[in-house]
């Protein structure tokens, strides 16, 4: 679809055991590797004045993107050029949890969990800025679960409320920057796949990519072991180092770079390239292990599942 549509032996741990587990309460509806060179540094070094990972010194928020009380104030991670060279960014499985989006700025509906400002930037190969494209991102709420009627059942676990929101989804357009912001909730985690964020760049409504982007595994660690709702359901099966979509020793290229601000919210940011044409090749994301779904760790993931690269649903 167009994104202007404004989509004793304990038992195996499934995804759905573990929502059940929980008594699911939703808050309040509360190839070629990523452009690692395109001014974005692995080493903190983001060439803007933010070392990815420090920020202030205090604890992160929570209460979802009210939270954040000072928003107006984030840094601009992007006051650098992007640099050269810019690698192209790789395709990865679009999976079966994407559903009607909506074009909004704040993706979160109100929903509980750790607030977020998703700062990305879209370039073409020589480096230029893309205005116009259309980004859309969709991920899980803190407790694991997609939004949506429209989502495949597996993503939302039948879950009533979760069926009738449309939380964590959103489209925005790149300005002459090339950049977009979203502000939401850092995602939950469900079993076979580690945290992800979903997302599909447009230009002219043809569609240039689809991927993924991650976060550093000690990160999402400290999420969920310690932030509320996220620290109710146990440490998470599935990491970077043994994912079901991009491998290990690829999924450094993947990883949001991240700051805490001031009133305790995230800034993560990411520059992504596109083709300068769609008659050009487009890469695929190295592959992660294959392991893992619905029938628990271990088991495989069905055609077309989140952690397979099978075809589209």
């Amino acid at each position: 679809m167009s994104s202007d549509a404004k989509k004793t032996t304990p038992e195996p741990l499934t995804r759905r055991r573990v929502l059940r587990g929980l008594g699911l309460t939703l808050a309040a509806l509360p190839l070629a590797r990523l452009a690692l060179a395109c001014g974005e540094g692995t080493d903190g070094d983001t060439g803007t004045g933010i070392d990815a990972g420090t920020g202030s010194t205090g604890s992160w928020a929570t209460g979802g993107t009210a939270a954040m009380t000072l928003a107006s104030s984030y840094p601009n991670p992007f006051t650098s050029g992007p640099g050269t060279p810019c690698a192209l960014t790789c395709a990865a499985t679009l999976g079966p949890c994407y559903a009607t989006t909506i074009e909004r700025k704040d993706i979160s509906e109100g929903h509980d969990g750790l607030p977020v400002r998703l700062a990305l930037r879209v370039v073409d190969e020589a480096c230029n800025p893309i205005q116009g494209a259309s980004v859309d991102i969709w991920h899980t709420a803190p407790e694991g679960l997609y939004s949506g009627e429209d989502a495949s059942d597996f993503c939302t676990s039948g879950d009533a409320t979760a069926r009738a929101a449309r939380w964590f989804r959103g489209v925005q357009t790149t300005d002459a920057n090339g950049r977009v912001d979203f502000d939401t909730c850092f995602p939950g985690w469900y079993s076979s796949r580690t945290i992800h964020i979903h997302f599909t760049i447009r230009v002219n409504g043809s569609e240039y990519v689809t991927s993924q982007l991650f976060f550093e595994d000690d990160l999402s660690d400290d999420i969920v072991g310690n932030q509320p709702l996220y620290n109710t359901r146990g440490a998470r099966d599935t990491t970077n180092q043994n994912d079901t979509v991009v491998s290990a020793d690829a999924v450094s290229d993947y990883v949001f770079q991240t700051e805490r601000m001031d009133d305790g919210a995230m800034l993560a940011w990411k520059t992504l390239v596109i083709r300068s044409s769609l008659s050009n090749a487009q890469c695929s994301i190295p592959g992660g292990s294959g392991g893992g779904g619905p029938g628990g760790p271990g088991g495989p993931p069905p055609p077309g599942f989140d952690g397979g690269m099978g075809p589209r649903p």
